[in-house]
């Protein structure tokens, strides 16, 4: 056959590097791991491309069959990461205490005899001490992790927890216009509140990041920061939004959720991975997608969607709304 007819790699041309593999080698099956991203979804497909003949032999196309790993793949990975998570907590931390101590020992014991280099002293012990506080901060998000709780589920109002959310990082981010779009009833869920509000802050907070830096890479003339916070409750699904007008994803998003990928020098890369992983233990589903471009921006940028499976719905499904 001609090979430049119904060449499927115009369709997937993904697909192209496999085939001429395929046909460089003069084999009958090749099979591979391949990545293809669509619409900022990172998708791990295996491909199976093989010769079909005649019965004299002669060479009428390919087959080629593929199937979606993307999940099998997904956790392959998150499981190994958190055994290396457990094994870096458990190895970091337990120096951290006595390197602290002996920091403030050294500190209190050798200023007052040290004279007028007593405020060098403090200095360096002080840089000993807070470097070890930020070393226990990264080891906490380890653990947190790689040993993340079984979700105690009670019935809340989830209308309430996704507003003290709001209402917390109003303060936090007093800079930034946060427009929340919430039920004025009861949305009664079957959920660890903990959990879930510990996700709904970050989710928020990251917005709130988000714009931070679009800031600090110089944000245009005129711009107001704002985060919109939304949800609505029907009879499928709880829906909740996190939009901001921020500097926006990466175009490989999916990767955002691995964990220790950052896009922020400060992070740790451990929250989103820790958010999906509880939106999941609740049966849920997180998406990161480009938000609508709100009025008066020219770029759009980050909306987290949440969605809760209609099972955990256990009261009121009403969508009058208010804040």
């Amino acid at each position: 056959p001609d090979e430049n007819s119904g060449d499927i790699t115009v369709a997937v041309p993904e697909f192209g590097p496999l085939l001429q593999k395929l046909r460089d080698k003069n084999t009958e099956v090749v099979q591979e791991e391949i990545k293809l991203t669509r619409d900022g979804k990172l998708e791990n497909l295996l491909v199976r491309i093989s010769t079909r003949r005649n019965e004299d032999g002669r060479l009428e196309g390919y087959v080629i069959a593929f199937d979606d790993v993307t999940d099998l793949v997904s956790a392959q990975r998150m499981a190994a990461w958190g055994d290396v998570a457990r094994r870096i907590a458990h190895e970091i931390k337990n120096p951290l205490t006595p390197i602290q101590l002996s920091a403030e020992r050294l500190k209190r014991k050798f200023s007052p005899m040290v004279g007028d280099q007593s405020e060098t002293l403090e200095q360096y012990t002080d840089v000993i001490i807070r470097q070890t506080g930020d070393l226990r901060r990264i080891v906490d998000e380890f653990s947190k992790f790689a040993r993340m709780p079984e979700p105690e589920l009670r019935t809340h109002d989830l209308t309430k927890i996704l507003r003290d959310a709001v209402t917390l990082q109003e303060s936090a981010l007093a800079d930034v216009a946060i427009k929340a779009d919430l039920p004025d009833k009861p949305v009664m869920a079957e959920l660890d509140a903990t959990m879930i509000s510990q996700a709904l802050v970050n989710l928020i907070k990251n917005a709130g990041e988000a714009i931070e830096s679009l800031q600090k890479k110089g944000a245009p003339e005129g711009y107001k920061p704002e985060i919109r916070v939304e949800m609505k409750a029907d009879d499928g699904t709880i829906n909740i939004n996190i939009s901001d007008n921020g500097i926006g994803l990466p175009e490989d998003r999916a990767r955002l959720f691995e964990p220790y990928v950052t896009t922020r020098e400060e992070g740790t890369g451990l929250g989103l991975p820790i958010v999906k992983k509880i939106i999941e233990e609740h049966g849920g589903t997180l998406i990161l997608r480009d938000a609508e471009i709100f009025e008066g921006n020219t770029r759009a940028g980050a909306r987290a969607e949440i969605r809760l499976p209609a099972k955990f719905v256990s009261g009121s499904n009403d969508n009058s709304r208010g804040n």
